[in-house]
This record gives structure tokens, sequence and C-alpha cells, in this order.
């Protein structure tokens, strides 16, 4: 059972409103951006959502790769895939799901300082209290591995893979156990095996 405290499962419509008390914090500031830049993979939900929010279309994707698995990092972060669009002299906005160790968000605002942007702020919908990056916009703050809805089958593969020799029917009930869905883990766990 101690697994369980471990993980803070979030549904669609909780990341959702999650995103839409973010936007609500960005717009109390009063600061306009000229463009929304999302950090692959896990900003993208959150980037979509804040600039129908914000009304503004000017989004730009950056990857980043960075974690191999819970907890696991590569030894630096690298950038894959750089934005197309001009950003020199623009006010920009920074979006990514979670500011986790910061190192990715580190990486990305060189990249754009680097690009010559007037300015640059930084949102997340969650905050770890030892990320080397405070965001300017967020909204929660946790100490737990976060499974966003739009990873649920990477997370379960990475937490079944964790528990090593357990019978199929241990791991799934023990996924059950930590929030997920029976016909998520069920369908997951069948894939897994083709």
């Amino acid at each position: 059972m101690g697994e369980n405290r471990q993980y803070d499962l979030v549904d669609w419509d909780g990341f959702y409103h999650l995103c839409l008390e973010l936007a609500d914090r960005i717009l109390a500031s009063g600061k306009k951006f000229d463009a929304i830049v999302g950090v692959s993979r896990g900003g993208l939900v959150p980037a979509r959502i804040l600039s129908d929010e914000l009304e503004n279309p000017n989004i730009v994707i950056v990857k980043v790769e960075f974690y191999t698995d819970i907890y696991k990092v590569r030894p630096e972060p690298r950038v894959v895939q750089v934005p197309e669009m001009e950003l020199a002299g623009k006010d920009v906005l920074l979006v990514d799901d979670v500011a986790d160790s910061g190192r990715s968000l580190e990486c990305v605002s060189k990249l754009l300082k680097d690009k010559s942007i007037k300015s640059m702020s930084i949102a997340t919908v969650f905050y770890k209290p030892w990320s080397s990056v405070v965001p300017d916009f967020y909204v929660r703050t946790t100490d737990r591995w976060i499974v966003f809805p739009h990873e649920q089958r990477e997370a379960i593969l990475a937490i079944s893979k964790k528990m090593g020799e357990a019978t199929p029917e241990v791991v799934r009930q023990q996924l059950i156990d930590i929030g997920f869905e029976p016909s998520v883990v069920d369908r997951t766990m069948k894939r897994k095996k083709v």
C-alpha cells in the first residue's frame, strides 16, 4: 500500500480544471505574450489549453529529452526539436506540465534567451519544491510522481516494470490500488504482451 502514496493520478477533468486555474492566474497578472512555447511532450496539452484560454494561437514546440523512467533521467536534458517561429524581441510564455528537477526548463530557457527574446515567463501546472526553477505561474505543489491523463499507458508500463517478478494478477491489483482504472490497466497489459 505504501506504493500508492508516491503517485498522484490526475484525470482529464481534473487536469483541465487545473489548466483553467493556471490560465486565470496568468490573466490576473495582466501579462500578454506574443507566443506560447510548449515543452514536448508534457507541456503540449497545457500549452494548447492556455492558447485557447489566453486567446493566443501562436504556439511553438520545443522537444526536450530528459526522463528515461520514473525518477530516472539522462545526465543532461537535450533539445531535439527547436521552435521554428522567429522569437527575437517577443514576450514568450514557456509552458510545461511540471517543474520537477527544473533542468528541462533551464535548458529551454537558455535556448530562448539565445534567440534574443524580449521577456519570458514560465507556467507549469505542478511545481515540486526541489525544482531549480520556480515558475512564475503554477497551480499546485507536490512531492509525488504525477501521472497525467495523457501518459497513463507509459506510467502503467513503468510502474509494472518496477514490480519485478510479481504475478500478473498481483501487478494488476497493485496498479488498480494506485488508482488506475481496471479497463485501462487491462488494455495496457494486454498490449504489452503483443
